[in-house]
């Protein structure tokens, strides 16, 4: 065994260890849960076999192999419901449309690269957007006679984790995010 102790790594080694990270999530290799989990780490570690751990279930990163995204996708309920969950990869901008109907969207085992663009316009109606904990959410629109709410964060997501970006336009309804824990087991 070796007794000397193990060299501690630089901001410059996390940085890269992230940007591989994000690849993987890219290609479909991590939710968006797992790949925030594991970019948290990777800004906590302090030895290479903290780094390496985090990469370790994945292969050697390929510098212009991304999976096939489609750009643009519609989830449409016109007086009835659509729900997104588990294991999906939405498009880069998702639109999702409500008419006297529901949609939920279950974004912690969805396969996203740097986050999601989603743009959400309910009529009277609802959409249920959940994201997991270490994303940061971006809301912006406007409530006509309904309203809009993002998730109430007390502790700031890191700087560098990936962003779920959501216009809502609400008439008559609303658009709600919030922040739900993993549904199956924890995994280290």
């Amino acid at each position: 065994m070796n007794d000397r102790p193990e060299l501690r790594v630089s901001d410059d080694d996390r940085e890269a260890t992230v940007a591989r990270l994000r690849v993987a999530g890219g290609e479909g290799r991590l939710t968006l849960e797992e790949l925030a989990e594991r970019v948290e780490l990777a800004d906590r570690a302090r030895t290479r076999s903290d780094l390496d751990a985090l990469t370790a279930d994945l292969p050697v990163a390929r510098s212009t192999a991304a999976i096939e995204r489609k750009e643009r996708g519609w989830i449409v309920a016109v007086m009835g419901g659509a729900e997104r969950k588990g294991r999906w990869r939405p498009a880069r901008h998702t639109i999702v449309v409500t008419v006297m109907g529901g949609a939920e969207l279950d974004l912690r085992e969805a396969e996203l690269a740097d986050g999601v663009h989603i743009t959400a316009v309910t009529v009277m109606g609802g959409i249920g957007i959940a994201v997991p904990d270490g994303v940061s959410v971006e809301l912006g629109g406007f409530a006509l006679m309904g309203a809009n709410g993002g998730p109430e964060d007390r502790v700031p997501p890191p700087p560098d984790a990936p962003v779920v970006r959501i216009r809502a336009f609400s008439l008559m309804g609303g658009v709600g995010v919030e922040r739900k824990r993993s549904r199956r087991g924890h995994h280290a």
